[in-house]
């Protein structure tokens, strides 16, 4: 007969481990740590392994037959499996994927034209923007200058618009030159605009001008700023709804495996026999109680999340969080909260993500790199539009702010992780928007 072995229970979305479960458990974890540690393929996997080595083991793995079903309890069209991997699968398309599927004919009909092409999408950044000087890659491809800047000028019509281009400018030219259906003064003023941000004022008394600014502003700095990736399908291991006007945590239990464990009679066969079924029966309880220590590990850990990040889950944006303090609110060591969120995704009704995104890292004692982007977007939200700071000044005063050394390079890769402009393109959108 078979003894089902509980991978199924579990806690309720506010419960504890009994205190004299948990020394158990904490020992058995020490024993398990790829179970923790693995995202719930990988589980899979592992626990193929004992079953191989462990006659007493039965295992069902629900992820076999979940693809066939349908998934996500936010997704009201009830898509399959396979709908969703395909819906992932278009939108994981990186920027340069993208940008190679569209060089083929009419817009570059020649292989020479398309080889332009291929070249100048390595010359673009993951901002959408052409950092290359034209001249050499021409040379390095045998081309006139001529013939390459042509090519580069057709990516106006390429997909996000205003990539390819150099600048804040060019780009913005491009996104102007792919609008269908605008007014031919409308048009010229538009570009005027465009090509002269300094002194935008001067078209003010325009009887298009409004509409022209109207138009400006929708444009995409940098070109390929909402452009995303998700290179794989993800399964969450958490799963976040709301109920009756609360949030609550759930174990994602449908891909989760269940184990069981074969009960075996001895039949007087000895004590070699007895010692090694008794040591078989052990192992798979231990087995169990990993499995069971992954989930309320995790489950804590998702409750801690609506704790500290409520207001992103709101809606709002994710605050700082400490991964010590919470491996300190837990009773558990830092390394094993990191273990716990690592590989693992949490879906709400905002989307997937990874359970480390909520986590900050520290910069220096205790100040993460959450707080210096807090106090960056804060101070470039309070800066003076006629001056703009610049990355130096930033980074001296962030140093005062927070008492501590930082380069330079690392404040111009947050400006860019929070989507900010440099100082002399910020300079610019502050006269366009007056």
């Amino acid at each position: 007969m078979a003894q089902a072995a509980g991978a199924r229970g579990g806690m309720g979305a506010g419960g504890r481990l009994r205190q004299n479960v948990k020394g158990k458990l904490s020992t058995t974890l020490k024993s398990w740590l790829p179970i923790l540690q693995g995202d719930l393929f990988e589980v899979e996997d592992i626990l193929k392994q004992y079953v191989n080595e462990n006659p007493l083991l039965n295992i069902k793995l629900p992820m076999q037959n979940n693809f066939s079903s349908s998934f996500g309890r936010f997704n009201s069209s009830k898509n399959s499996i396979s709908d969703k991997i395909e819906q992932l699968t278009l939108d994981s398309e990186s920027l340069y994927q993208n940008l190679e599927r569209q060089i083929t004919p009419p817009l570059f009909p020649t292989q020479l034209s398309q080889e332009i092409a291929l070249d100048i999408i390595q010359g673009i950044d993951t901002d959408g923007y052409f950092k290359e000087d034209c001249k050499e890659c021409a040379e390095c491809i045998n081309v006139s200058y001529e013939e390459y800047e042509k090519i580069r000028q057709r990516f106006c019509f390429l997909e996000p618009r205003g990539v390819g281009a150099k600048d804040i400018t060019e780009s913005f030219s491009f996104q102007l030159s792919a609008i269908e259906n605008i007014d031919d003064e409308v048009y010229d003023l538009c570009e005027q605009i465009i090509q002269n941000f300094h002194n935008h004022l001067q078209f003010r008394k325009h009887k298009h001008y409004q509409k022209a600014m109207k138009i400006i502003k929708n444009f995409k700095n940098p070109p390929a700023l909402e452009f995303e990736v998700e290179e794989i399908f993800k399964i969450p291991d958490i799963l976040i709804a709301e109920e009756e006007g609360n949030l609550i945590v759930h174990t994602n239990d449908e891909y989760y495996p269940i184990i069981e464990i074969e009960s075996m009679e001895l039949c007087n066969e000895g004590k070699d026999t007895e010692n090694y079924i008794k040591s078989k029966t052990k192992e798979a309880r231990d087995l169990v109680d990993a499995l069971e220590m992954r989930k309320a590990t995790i489950k804590k850990v998702g409750l801690m999340i609506i704790d500290y990040q409520y207001d992103f889950f709101r809606g709002g944006e994710i605050k700082p969080m400490k991964l010590k303090d919470i491996a300190q609110e837990l009773g558990y060591a830092p390394s094993t909260i990191s273990r716990a969120i690592s590989n693992k995704y949490l879906e709400c009704q905002r989307g997937i993500f990874s359970l480390k995104s909520f986590f900050t890292t520290a910069i220096e004692g205790d100040v993460s790199n959450a707080s210096l982007k807090d106090f960056l977007s804060e101070i470039i939200k309070n800066e003076s539009h006629k001056k703009p700071l610049s990355d130096l000044k930033i980074q001296k005063m962030i140093e005062e702010k927070f008492e501590l050394k930082i380069v330079r390079r690392t404040i111009t890769k947050y400006r860019k992780q929070l989507n900010i402009a440099s100082s002399s393109e910020r300079k610019k959108l502050y006269e366009i928007h007056g």
